[in-house]
């Protein structure tokens, strides 16, 4: 158990170190970057990446090297894209968020196959069912894994708010172009300029979120246990048997269910509303009205109510239903919308730029934990395509999302992600209706649904 334990824990702090790094570098990129879009434009080609990358990369990287220098190996792309910044341009931060998406969905497979390896073999030593340990694992694993949104963000606020300027200086006049109708000028990226960080903290920073992850490849390198060849070989060789062709076709072949395609919209909604907030939230409200020192701060506000309210919410769904609670989400997101489209940011209004993250950290909590379970209660006996549809269109939503925001005003944008949200519950009442329909008298499955806080969907 000891020695279980302690490599359950390395793979937890590895991930804390390396997420930590990537999570609040995600949550700069549109304000850092924001000449020609370049921050959210790398943002898009990391998700495009990804979904390349999970169609035949995982089964293939884990069989050749294990799933120990499979997890190392990955962590590296993900520092590439930390150096990329130091110098960001078209050729450095475009090439690093190819190699970063291509890294991704190997490092949550290894990680999700080590762990579940290491949870059977403890079992059968134990006289245990393999289940409930495997479930102690991945719940240990995300207590540790979600606190790096809040220690990165932090990070960045602190070392951005050595600066010297305040947000005074920013003019009545650049003030009228943050919020949902933004000027579209460079007046956002001159407030930018007038109270943001100067480029030796932005080194700094830069330095610590590098260093952060070269610790956690060390970490894994050193301190990771090896899974010999013959335990990991039964685990590999199903992946193996549905890599690249079998995958790509599986996956396709799932859309000819109706209830998939009814959940398509709810599940790129996922990646629209989590792009909106990273990409033009953090910009042009945060960064415009207050400085990008206060951007880490906003930030934590949304991963702390995350956390929370999917470990809330996975225990309350028992009683309420999943119904219940995506109905909870869907008011949340569209009264935040409607608020961002008539709110006008100013400094003065402080408390409520953060009150707008933690609501849609609420939301997304619910999006997140309850999508996952409908996903595994309605494809039971297709989980591996159901949930590389999920993937798939998840990632897609996000790819759109960012790859649109250099070119639309945030007004247009609200409304797109309102139009999504509206679709996504429609198509979804129709999906319960069917059930219904299909399997009257039956209640709902909630047990199932619990497992959402513990299945809590990777976020790259």
């Amino acid at each position: 158990m000891e020695s279980n334990l302690k490599n359950v824990l390395v793979i937890s702090f590895g991930f804390l170190l390396l997420f930590t790094a990537y999570g609040g570098l995600q949550s700069l990129q549109s304000s850092l970057h924001s000449e020609e879009g370049l921050g959210v434009a790398s943002l898009s080609v990391i998700y495009a990446a990804l979904i390349l990358s999970s169609m035949f990369l995982p089964p293939i990287l884990i069989k050749k090297l294990g799933c120990k220098w499979t997890i190392a190996g990955s962590m590296c792309c993900y520092i590439t894209y930390s150096l990329g910044n130091f110098y960001a341009s078209w050729y450095t931060l475009i090439p690093t968020s190819i190699i970063l998406g291509l890294g991704g969905a190997p490092l949550w497979s290894a990680k999700c196959t080590y762990l579940t390896i290491a949870g059977n073999l403890y079992a059968q030593k134990a006289g245990k069912i393999g289940r409930d340990v495997i479930n102690q694992y991945f719940g240990l694993f995300f207590l540790i894994f979600q606190s790096s949104g809040v220690w990165g963000n932090l990070i960045s606020s602190l070392i951005f708010g050595q600066t010297t300027t305040t947000v005074a200086e920013v003019s009545e006049e650049d003030l009228m172009c943050c919020g949902a109708y933004d000027c579209m000028t460079n007046a956002t990226t001159n407030t930018t300029a007038s109270s943001g960080p100067t480029k030796t903290l932005i080194y700094i920073l830069l330095g610590v979120y590098t260093g952060s992850g070269v610790i956690a490849v060390l970490l894994i390198a050193l301190f990771l246990d090896q899974i010999k060849a013959n335990q990991a070989e039964s685990e590999t060789e199903k992946m193996q048997t549905q890599s690249f062709w079998s995958t790509f076709l599986a996956t396709f072949q799932h859309l000819k269910d109706k209830r998939q395609c009814l959940l398509i919209p709810l599940t790129m909604y996922s990646g629209f509303e989590q792009a909106f907030l990273a990409g033009d939230y953090t910009k042009a409200y945060v960064t415009c009205a207050l400085g990008i020192h206060f951007v880490g701060y906003v930030m934590i506000s949304f991963s702390a109510a995350n956390s929370f309210c999917s470990l809330f919410f996975g225990k309350v769904s028992q009683f309420t239903g999943r119904k219940a609670l995506f109905a909870l989400a869907a008011i949340t997101n569209l009264a935040c919308i409607i608020a961002l489209l008539l709110w006008n940011p100013h400094p003065n209004q402080l408390a409520v730029f953060f009150i707008f993250p933690a609501l849609w950290g609420l939301a997304d909590a619910i999006w997140q934990t309850q999508t996952n379970a409908l996903y595994g209660v309605l494809f039971e006996k297709h989980k591996e395509a159901a949930f590389a549809n999920y993937r798939l269109w998840e990632s897609l939503g996000f790819v759109i999302a960012f790859g649109y925001s250099t070119f639309l005003h945030v007004y247009v944008k609200l409304y797109i992600v309102m139009a999504v949200l509206v679709v996504a519950i429609v198509m979804y009442g129709a999906l319960e209706y069917l059930e219904a329909k299909d399997l009257p008298g039956t209640p709902t499955t909630v047990k199932e649904e619990i497992t959402g806080s513990v299945v809590q969907q990777t976020r790259l």
